[in-house]
């Protein structure tokens, strides 16, 4: 091509766009008007568009070898006239952004690049997945519902730890079952493990004594309960504090107790025992709970040492009963 034509009227910028484009130059007579050569160069622009459709870009949904089975498919563009241009280098496929916890982007929608990335797929939550909700025990569900009868017998036939495996009998509680007093404990020992009953042997007839100096008798307005069930010992056979596993396997039968009872005013009787219902850490000391009447849902709980560890520290007695104390003044303040 002449110099002379490429230098005319800004004409070699068209010629570079068609050569871009793939379409061949428009050759006209010198004598044409602009506007034929514009026309000229437009018509043959649409007749290529219609021969030459743009090459697909592959998708996560289409595999490459297809695409390109679908390029060679396509017919051959006329040879051009002059030499071919260098080829330009297709578009790269943007990958879509992610967020830092890798999940997509909230505004992926809105994004430039959709139309060049197939949209995924993505599930809408709507609130209500079971995902988001945690297993309800079935057994758990039943005790919330059972009346006294049933539930005494769902404790003897209880197998949800391990203790059960070396227990002679459940400690289910003794009492006026609608006491305004309600005495918990850690767990059964080797007395109450035989006789079924909790608060028996030396650390029982202590516990009696304190009732008595506070007005109240075993089995008239005070019921008497565990944190757990059964008996729970070391591999040596000796006694233990249950572990969280078995405290929360069990706990749902005193809970279910003290819906039935509705006592006015609970009173922990040991370290286990508060922590359980007050689901504090296991390093809490029983000194920072003493003194303070706290709250078991809507209810005072009061927390004092446990019989068997006065039997062991005499000189504590007189602290458990400044707890007792507490523990009257707030039955005297509750409305009756």
């Amino acid at each position: 091509m002449s110099e002379e034509l490429k230098q005319e009227g800004g004409f070699g910028s068209s010629l570079a766009l068609l050569d871009a484009l793939g379409i061949g130059p428009v050759w006209v007579r010198r004598e044409l008007a602009v506007e034929e050569v514009v026309a000229a160069a437009t018509a043959e622009s649409s007749v290529a568009e219609l021969v030459e459709p743009e090459p697909e870009v592959a998708s996560e949904s289409q595999p490459a070898s297809q695409v390109a089975s679908a390029e060679t498919s396509l017919p051959a563009p006329a040879p051009p006239t002059r030499p071919a241009p260098a080829p330009v280098a297709a578009p790269q496929r943007r990958s879509a952004p992610v967020e830092e916890d890798g999940g997509p982007p909230s505004w992926l929608d809105e994004m430039d690049f959709a139309a060049s990335v197939e949209p995924m797929a993505m599930p809408i939550p709507d609130g209500d997945e079971e995902d988001d909700v945690p297993a309800v025990d079935p057994v758990i569900a039943r005790v919330a519902a059972m009346d006294w009868p049933a539930l005494k017998q769902q404790v003897a036939d209880c197998r949800r730890c391990g203790l059960c495996q070396g227990r002679k009998n459940t400690v289910f509680g003794v009492g006026d079952e609608k006491a305004k007093w309600l005495f918990i404990g850690e767990g059964p020992g080797r007395n109450e493990d035989m006789q079924g009953e909790p608060f028996v042997g030396p650390a029982g007839k202590l516990l009696d004594n304190m009732l008595k100096s506070m007005g109240v008798k075993r089995g008239e307005n005070a019921y008497i309960a565990n944190i757990v069930k059964c008996r729970p010992t070391d591999d040596n056979g000796r006694d233990r504090p249950p572990s969280p596993q078995e405290v929360a396997a069990c706990l749902p039968y005193l809970q279910r107790q003290i819906a039935l009872i509705q006592p006015t005013v609970l009173v922990a009787l040991g370290k286990t025992a508060a922590l359980a219902l007050l689901g504090l850490d296991p390093a809490t000391p029983v000194s920072r709970l003493r003194g303070t009447v706290h709250r078991y849902q809507d209810l005072p709980l009061v927390v004092t040492y446990h019989p068997a560890y006065l039997l062991r520290t005499l000189n504590d007695k007189s602290r458990a009963w400044a707890d007792l104390c507490l523990a009257m003044s707030t039955y005297q303040a509750q409305p009756r």
